[in-house]
């Protein structure tokens, strides 16, 4: 289970964690607990800490987490920086990254303009094939046009994409800071993760990640993503709409 501390630990999170908990312990495995924490600007150690005593007050022991460590440590995304670098570099010698020349207005005004068409706002870069220079812009992946990226999912059975919808999705802001999607890959590979369990509202991430996995020839694990806890109005629980912090 891999929270972000952006926020206080919540019901939706903790029975996710159960099942994390619960999958692992079932299948002699070990359950992992790691601190997603690229995004410097919202995360805190205080909510970190509020992650921590909430899953011990639950009763649940991670095998493996920041505070007592583990074989494949470190369990903060903070402190593992260095270790990304090598695979972005990687995949940009492989072309199968580049640098984005573009702007945050321009790439803001791409989408209006999409949106305002009616069209999926993604980004196809022009600097796909030149590779950009490298200065200012975010380093993306080269999606590859016209592919089916299908997984199987323990819950939902098979689930598939097409390329064509994803773009050429962002991977780090430079070689020091990962984002989101480019991480969890490098993380569970690893840290030999077999099985991720969590919400379904990921399930968009997962052919991005996939893409990723293949581009350096790494297994994907295998993915569960359960359904979300829903609040009487059928609608999803949020922050604003009854999502109880456990304390």
């Amino acid at each position: 289970f891999a929270p972000s501390p952006t926020g206080h630990f919540h019901v939706g999170s903790a029975r996710t964690t159960l099942f994390n908990y619960l999958f692992a312990k079932k299948n002699g495995g070990a359950f992992v607990l790691r601190i997603e924490d690229t995004d410097l600007e919202r995360s805190s150690r205080e909510f970190e800490q509020d992650i921590f005593e909430s899953i011990d007050w639950l009763d649940i022991i991670a095998d493996e987490e920041p505070r007592t460590g583990g074989p494949f440590g470190p369990y903060r995304q903070s402190e593992r920086i260095a270790g990304y670098t090598p695979y972005l570099e990687r995949l940009l010698a492989d072309g199968n990254a580049f640098y984005c020349p573009h702007s945050q207005a321009e790439l803001e005004a791409e989408r209006t303009s999409l949106m305002a068409a009616k069209n999926n706002p993604i980004h196809v870069c022009s600097a796909r094939e030149s590779g950009g220079t490298g200065e200012g812009g975010i380093i993306r992946f080269k999606t590859p046009a016209g592919r089916t990226i299908a997984f199987p999912d323990l819950i939902r059975g098979q689930i598939s994409f097409q390329s064509d919808l994803l773009g050429d999705f962002s991977l780090a802001k430079n070689l020091s800071t990962p984002l989101y999607n480019f991480a969890v890959v490098i993380d569970d590979y690893e840290m030999q993760i077999t099985h991720v369990i969590r919400g379904e509202e990921h399930i968009p991430n997962t052919p991005r990640q996939l893409l990723i996995q293949k581009a350096l020839g790494i297994s994907p694990p295998i993915f569960a993503h359960v359904p979300l806890i829903l609040g009487p109005d059928r609608a999803k629980l949020s922050k604003r709409h009854g999502a109880t912090a456990i304390r």
